[in-house]
């Protein structure tokens, strides 16, 4: 639009037009800057994940505790028990409370698919609340 300058006054009129071009340059460089950093988010490198140092928290008074034996045996406590009396020993050993934490160990020559499908055998009888148990590591300085 143009504003005649010349009014003989010397003010110059006000133009109650918002100019909207910056505002798209401002987006469009937002926009560029967030589709060249959006694939460096994201990670396709397979890695060895390190051993946890996090500090322990404490046990409760009575945990119960499911072992994955090398032999792909399960076990509740001390008792060996086969994959379909497995929601009976839970029930058992916790007393039928299902939000009760289910501390789950395996020997390291498990593999990891075992250790999903004891888990899903957890899920199925209703036990949500797994935690995985494994070796502390000393803290270095």
């Amino acid at each position: 639009m143009a504003a005649s300058l010349n009014q003989g006054n010397g003010d110059l009129a006000e133009v109650h037009e918002i100019n909207v071009t910056p505002f798209i340059d401002v987006i469009l460089v937002l926009l560029i800057i967030f589709m060249v950093a959006a694939p460096l988010a994201t990670v396709d490198i397979a890695v060895d994940l390190p051993a946890s140092n996090a500090q322990p928290q404490p046990r409760p008074d009575k945990p119960v505790y499911l072992t994955v034996k090398p032999d792909l045996s399960l076990s509740v406590g001390n008792e060996t028990v086969g994959r379909g009396a497995l929601p009976g020993a839970l029930d058992a050993s916790t007393s039928g409370q299902k939000d009760t934490r289910i501390f789950l160990r395996a020997d390291k020559l498990v593999p990891y698919g075992e250790v999903m499908q004891v888990m899903n055998l957890l899920r199925a009888a209703g036990y949500l609340k797994v935690a995985l148990v494994g070796m502390e590591q000393a803290s270095s300085p």
